[in-house]
């Protein structure tokens, strides 16, 4: 039982530092642009986040039964695994690295499991649909690591698509007027790449926490638990409610802490933008992000916001780039799964020597 609790805490600690640590992918474009300031972008991010946490659980069922067998899954697994993802996740975080909170997940979930069953027989690769057993689109190889490519490709033509069309639409119009409507336009849109970003990241915690109860429940753990705890009983995977608001708070909270130091490189560093262009880029990443998240999809919102930010800044001209920050955030994106992944695997080890 203690194990179990320690999972939920360990988790939700994740999903808090999750917060502060992506609050940036959000905000950064309306920041950027100074449409508002980093105060008030995080306010915004938060309400959006909370809101679009409680919007569905596609990405949550992939997290807790999609990637790795469940019977091979203990409550040390998970600690490992979540403390493998957090220790990456703070250390990009130091360094102002907007690095992947959803790839450091996976990655410190396979490696625990790995090194729990001494084998990658525990890892989901591939799974057929329900009822299509002909068409292969769950598992790790289809729901994280072709997404992981493709999600950041999407919004870069995306996004240079969309921007290069609004500059054709726009090019007739006086430059101030334009800049005063999309600086009203930003907010809207920034708000809506809040609700996808808390639709698809949101979700990853639940899943951890309900394969937690789970595994709990089939294990015999809450066989004996006291009545007031009999909600924690879960005999099927789901997503209970109670594990939504919980997850949705513990986010809009870590968002509310802000995160400054990833903003600044996001919305400053990456490129130079404007309301047009800041408008551009919330609005192709959250659509990639909420179409994602319908389809299960764990992607990384650091990856779509930062390819679109660098997309609407292409479709004026290549040397509106800052190519030494891309390379800085290039490698923490190759780190990402595979340190976390070691960095799980590596506890796991450990804690089973004693």
């Amino acid at each position: 039982m203690l194990l179990l609790f320690t999972v939920m805490v360990v988790a939700l600690a994740f999903e808090f530092i999750n917060g502060f640590h992506d609050t940036a992918n959000s905000v950064a474009a309306v920041v950027g642009t100074k449409v508002l300031s980093p105060s008030r972008a995080i306010v915004l991010a938060a309400v959006t986040n909370l809101c679009g946490a409680l919007a569905g659980t596609a990405v949550a069922s992939t997290i807790g039964r999609g990637l790795v067998e469940a019977q091979f899954v203990t409550s040390t697994t998970l600690i490992c695994g979540l403390s493998g993802a957090t220790i990456w996740n703070l250390i990009t975080w130091r360094f102002g690295l907007p690095s992947s909170s959803s790839h450091a997940l996976v990655g410190g979930l396979v490696g625990a499991v790995v090194a729990t069953t001494g084998g990658w027989d525990a890892v989901i690769w591939s799974a057929p649909v329900e009822d299509k057993p002909w068409f292969q689109w769950g598992g790790l190889l289809y729901k994280v690591i072709i997404p992981m490519l493709s999600s950041p490709l999407l919004g870069l033509l995306v996004a240079f698509v969309w921007m290069s069309f609004l500059y054709n639409a726009l090019a007739p119009f006086r430059a101030g007027p334009v800049n005063g409507i999309f600086r009203k336009l930003q907010i809207l849109s920034a708000a809506f790449m809040g609700f996808s970003h808390g639709s698809n990241d949101a979700q990853k915690t639940m899943g951890i926490i309900a394969l937690a109860l789970f595994s709990a429940t089939t294990a015999g753990t809450l066989d004996h638990a006291p009545q007031y705890l009999s909600f924690l009983y879960t005999p099927e995977f789901r997503i209970a409610l109670w594990v939504k608001i919980v997850c949705a708070i513990t986010m809009a909270a870590g968002t509310a802490t802000g995160g400054r130091r990833i903003i600044k490189t996001l919305g400053r560093k990456v490129a130079r933008l404007h309301p047009v262009s800041g408008f551009a880029a919330d609005t192709t990443s959250g659509a990639v992000l909420l179409t994602a998240a319908s389809l299960g999809m764990p992607v990384s919102t650091t990856h779509v916001v930062s390819t679109s930010i660098m997309g609407v800044a292409a479709a004026k001209t290549v040397k509106n780039l800052r190519l030494q920050v891309v390379e800085r955030i290039v490698w923490a994106w190759v780190f990402t799964l595979p340190a976390s992944g070691l960095a799980g695997y590596l506890i796991s080890r450990f804690i089973r020597l004693f």
